[in-house]
């Protein structure tokens, strides 16, 4: 692994540029913050919708958004991207955005395509144009592996996606590797399996169990609706999975890496800790929905980090049972009822 200075060494006399697509998300929040404590000059592609509902749609970033430079574009549109790269110019790009909710790409299949697919091909090419010399990171996921003939899965394991939104995943990454291996650019891609924390997005099964024990606590609900509880993943915390990105981007060469917990837990933990964190029985307001059923379920989902570990020097360590506490007690104190949380949870 180089040392964290390798790259600023290369950047004496100037800021280092980053552009982060997906800045108002999870992941580009915490990556934001990321890399301006590193002293990065930051800037986010953001729809036009947000810069006209700040309060709205950039809520995650509140605590640096006057440190941040963002612009109006769309990933569906190559004109918009293009101008907008050729006035940031970056020396480093975070593809994050996406249509990420697997469910709703069984609803839609035309606009995930449309996205994920035709959006990275036109960020990658505006950079082949604009900035050949810019760092380039994608967004893959463990959805890519669907049906798995081995686990935990690896950088060599198959892909065979079990949804749209894996499908477009799986083009996106071999977009990636076609531009690094066709055009020698610095381009790497992160297989992140499933990450987590109090900034997650309510339509992910996570935050609706978490903030689905914080409305009980409070009164607001009675139960919780929820699909298959045996759906098993491996869940880490979305804080620490954004350092692995940075880290891919500061290797002398681009390559493709696995971030995983190597942990895996079903649904049904997941929601046996939450509600236990707030002294209820789970088995009193969980009621099981068919229609939250996926038409296709991936198999169970657990990765082999081994690679990040040697070559990044990464590796998790927040823990499943501290990252549950965390979003209960987030979702809890949102809705003021941090006090009934820390008396039931003692």
């Amino acid at each position: 692994m180089l040392p964290s200075t390798f790259r600023m060494s290369l950047w004496v006399g100037r800021t280092p540029r980053a552009l982060i697509t997906g800045i108002t998300g999870q992941d580009g929040s915490y990556l934001a913050e990321l890399l301006l404590a590193k002293g990065y000059e930051v800037h986010g592609i953001v729809r036009r919708v947000a810069l006209e509902d700040p309060e709205n749609r950039l809520s995650r970033l509140a605590g640096v958004r006057s440190r941040l430079r963002l612009h109006a574009a769309s990933l569906e549109s190559y004109a918009s991207i293009h101008k907008a790269l050729d006035k940031i110019r970056p020396d480093e790009c975070y593809h994050l955005a996406a249509q990420s909710f697997v469910n709703y790409s069984f609803d839609d299949e035309f606009s995930t395509f449309e996205t994920n697919i035709n959006g990275t091909h036109y960020l990658l090419s505006a950079l082949r144009e604009l900035a050949p010399e810019c760092r380039f990171y994608f967004a893959g996921t463990s959805e890519m592996f669907g049906t798995v003939e081995e686990s935990p899965q690896h950088e060599r394991t198959l892909f065979h996606p079990r949804s749209t939104y894996g499908i477009s995943k799986v083009a996106g990454f071999h977009l990636t590797c076609n531009y690094r291996e066709a055009y020698g650019m610095h381009a790497s891609s992160g297989i992140l399996f499933n990450h987590e924390s109090p900034r997650r997005g309510y339509e992910y099964v996570t935050r609706k169990i978490t903030a689905g024990v914080a409305r009980i606590l409070a009164g607001q609900s009675s139960e919780l609706r929820l699909g298959n509880l045996e759906a098993k993943r491996d869940w880490g915390h979305a804080r620490e999975y954004v350092e692995a990105m940075w880290l891919m981007l500061q290797q002398p060469k681009p390559d493709d890496y696995v971030v995983a917990t190597g942990e895996c837990h079903a649904v049904r933990e997941f929601v046996e800790l939450a509600f236990s964190y707030a002294g209820l029985d789970w088995r009193q307001y969980i009621v099981s929905d068919p229609e939250l059923y996926r038409p296709s379920e991936a198999h169970v989902l657990v990765g082999d980090a081994a690679k990040a570990r040697r070559v990044l020097g990464w590796k998790p360590r927040i823990a499943f049972p501290e990252l549950v506490r965390e979003m209960v007690t987030g979702d809890c104190r949102a809705r003021g009822v941090e006090a009934a949380l820390a008396s039931r949870a003692s």
